[in-house]
């Protein structure tokens, strides 16, 4: 695309009644890159759970409610059409593929950064939050953060890579699970879930527990996992007890070496932990919303006597994400995905809202 051909206005879907499932589509301003920066004519972009906790305001660890007007998405795939000034040291050119992921950029030289921890950047911005996010048609990125795509893999496939991907990815690898071992993957139906089951079974050679609505069944077991256990399926009021007791039979009866909690569910932490045999590890992935409540299994008799280990992940650093990118070009993981216009984003947020959206929407922004 010449320059001559970028439009002056775009189509955006913005939040316009942040607090509730509400979305807009409005036309505005097609921007204008900076130093250092590249214009993107996005194609695609998912649509994430965290998407959701941002629109309604349901965080409570987001430093400021969400702006009316605020362009959400973080999770976009287009092509460069225009360069800033001082990006001839990028390596990018016009044509080029690019992604826009939850971190929109990281200033790289805070100590997180320098560790390898770009998701914990002292100075990071969230797209779709901090900065106008990916359900438009054109966004700004800066040219030292933006991921390049691999050329065999499909635009609408890559964009859930750019977070659901690598946040996984990041996730399995801090669960410190080792091929042939057992772990147990809640919300395993989800966005990030059934790529998580997909990359530790087809990637990883780990064996998969899969808890989620039993709706999800097909989804959890075609990508890979040995069992499946329908959560509904077990009472709410026992602490979890029959549910470990299942999962625990189901890993030869010691229980699982390590557990990923996708779901933004407070009540899956509490449940994962008692399902972890020795030296387990528990991965907390999925954000609860509202009001924190901390994990009401953690008692430290616990922790001393089986040597638990409970961990943090947030989003990958950009070397996962071309690791995560590398393993969808290779076949070995692929995103369920449903294809919108971008006109059905409310709908897509009420499905998500409801527990009944499977694996991954992609927007599809040309139209």
């Amino acid at each position: 695309m010449a320059a001559t051909d970028i439009p002056q206005k775009q189509k955006a879907a913005v939040y316009d009644q942040p607090g509730s499932v509400s979305t807009k589509i409005v036309e505005i301003d097609v921007p204008e890159p900076g130093v250092g920066e590249v214009l993107v004519n996005l194609t695609h972009s998912g649509v994430c759970h965290s998407d959701f906790g941002i629109m309604t305001n349901t965080w409570s660890t987001l430093p400021f409610p969400t702006a009316e007007g605020q362009v959400g998405g973080h999770e976009g795939v287009g092509r460069i059409v225009k360069l800033g000034p001082e990006c001839g040291d990028s390596g990018l050119k016009i044509g080029d593929r690019v992604g826009i992921k939850w971190v929109s950029s990281a200033c790289g030289n805070c100590q997180p950064c320098r560790a390898g921890s770009d998701g914990l950047c002292e100075k990071q911005k969230v797209s779709g939050y901090f900065t106008p996010g990916t359900f438009q048609q054109y966004v700004i990125g800066p040219a030292n953060y933006v991921t390049p795509i691999p050329d065999n893999l499909d635009s609408a496939e890559a964009a859930p890579m750019l977070c659901a991907g690598v946040t996984v990815y990041s996730a399995l690898k801090k669960s410190k699970a080792q091929p042939g071992q057992w772990i147990v993957i809640s919300g395993a139906g989800g966005g990030l879930g059934h790529i998580a089951v997909q990359l530790a079974s087809r990637g990883m050679g780990i064996r998969v527990i899969g808890i989620d609505h039993g709706s999800k069944e097909e989804l959890v077991l075609n990508s890979g996992a040995d069992h499946f256990v329908d959560i509904t399926k077990f009472p709410r009021d026992d602490n979890g007890v029959a549910l470990k007791e299942h999962v625990i039979s189901l890993a030869d009866g010691l229980g699982v070496h390590a557990a990923i909690v996708c779901t933004a569910v407070n009540a899956a932490y509490g449940q994962a932990l008692q399902m972890l045999r020795f030296n387990g590890t528990l991965v907390c992935v999925g954000i609860p919303e509202h009001e924190p409540q901390p994990i009401s299994t953690a008692f430290p008799g616990s922790f001393v006597n089986k040597q638990f280990t409970i961990t943090g992940s947030a989003v990958g650093n950009r070397t996962e994400a071309i690791e995560t990118l590398q393993f969808a070009a290779r076949g070995v993981i692929k995103a369920h995905c449903r294809i919108e216009k971008m006109e059905a984003l409310t709908s897509v947020f009420e499905e998500m809202s409801q527990g009944t959206l499977q694996g991954r929407v992609v927007l599809d922004l040309t139209a």
